[in-house]
């Protein structure tokens, strides 16, 4: 059975045998009869897990910014495993790239992906500053004043665009690199009203006030210079799907699992449960590795990290008397004893599912091609119990 479909099943409910009219279906091509149909089903299930109806349609091989994979793997591990809630604002970030592609230094943005109902955090300008050209390097000028305005409809009296000052400070001339601008206010207002979507501007004085060389302050553009250094815009939010109690489960970063490699072992939580390092292999309740591989489901053309991750899963019996070490609930303990005394008929043994569960960091790119970080809650098995 396909990795993909056993991860989905886990992911749904607990696991139960299947019929054995089943069993004769697995060797059938994938896509022919039932088979490709229970396929179909089970990736539109996991596309609506990660809040999606289809999968992003990629052209090309595209690089997402360096940014978005420097905060990527700051909020999450090696794999996707999210670190800490609370490192990141929200659970939704995403990075727009202008779509005016101007010489000049203004700047549009499309925000049709991001739904009304999330909330926007913060909104940043990320601009990449060139050096100077090397004729004005001795200019006298040592910093700049930078402002960004919202561009905003003048009225059928005033054709003109109004300028509403969003940030404004004092960069040094002879420097280079990226600056960030907040920018929240804007974006706020576009997302209550797309038509007030103008652009924005950006505005480089000399300290006296007076228009600034634009050979001496240069900005790169998304028309004459590296993808890697295009203007860009980064909006934090949150969709409303975080729990409030996932601040307090994960309130550690050594709280989560010791997600092993294919190459390492299982994490301490599951050894603590598993006799087999004894030479004798238990059937109590513990965790086993479960490898969720994005490639496999054949999405590796639109997610960036991770190219998979291990959700594990709850896995092994719950017998009378339950012990220490099988992290049992009291209504699980009473189950039991009432199963094993055979006092109530249809009484089953208590389930092994998962007790603590963490969330991965996924970074893709949309049906829009803007790369997007997203938290995901309640994918990863952190321990399991008898409930």
């Amino acid at each position: 059975m396909s990795l993909f479909l056993l991860s989905l099943a886990v992911l749904l409910c607990c696991s139960s045998a299947r019929p054995s009219s089943h069993n004769r279906t697995e060797n059938q091509i994938p896509g022919e009869g039932r088979p490709g149909q229970v396929r179909s089903a089970a990736i539109k299930r996991l596309l609506e897990v990660f809040g999606m109806e289809d999968p992003p349609s990629i052209h090309g091989h595209m690089q997402p910014p360096q940014y978005m994979l420097d905060l990527y793997h700051t909020v999450a591990d090696v794999n996707g495993v999210t670190k800490e809630p609370d490192l990141l604002e929200g659970n939704t970030v995403r990075s727009f790239f202008d779509k005016l592609r101007s010489d000049r230094v203004e700047f549009r943005f499309n925000l049709s992906t991001v739904s009304r109902s999330e909330k926007i955090l913060i909104a940043e300008l990320h601009l990449f500053k060139l050096r100077p050209q090397s004729s004005l390097i001795l200019n006298r000028h040592h910093f700049c004043q930078v402002s960004v305005y919202q561009l905003l409809d003048g009225g059928k009296t005033n054709s003109t665009p109004v300028h509403k000052l969003l940030s404004s400070r004092l960069v040094p001339v002879h420097s280079s690199g990226w600056e960030v601008f907040k920018i929240t206010k804007a974006v706020s207002s576009w997302m209550v009203d797309e038509g007030n979507n103008i652009g924005l501007q950006v505005v480089i004085q000399t300290l006296g006030g007076i228009a600034m060389d634009k050979k001496l302050v240069r900005f790169a553009s998304g028309r004459n210079h590296h993808h890697t250094k295009q203007p860009m815009m980064v909006v934090f939010t949150d969709d409303g799907r975080r729990p409030a109690s996932q601040k307090k489960m994960n309130h550690t970063v050594s709280s989560l699992p010791q997600l092993p490699s294919s190459s390492t072992q299982l994490s301490r939580s599951a050894r603590s449960l598993d006799s087999s390092e004894e030479g004798v292999v238990s059937t109590h309740c513990q965790l086993h590795p479960l490898h969720v591989d994005f490639e496999e489901i054949g999405w590796s053309g639109w997610i960036v990290s991770p190219k998979g991750y291990n959700a594990y899963h709850c896995k092994g019996q719950c017998p009378f008397p339950l012990g220490q070490n099988t992290i049992a609930t009291n209504h699980a303990t009473v189950q039991s004893i009432i199963n094993a005394l055979k006092l109530v008929e249809g009484i089953e043994m208590p389930c092994c599912v998962p007790d603590e569960l963490f969330s991965i960091s996924l970074l893709f790119f949309d049906e829009d091609e803007n790369v997007v970080l997203k938290q995901y809650n309640d994918m990863v098995a952190g321990s399991c119990g008898c409930h």
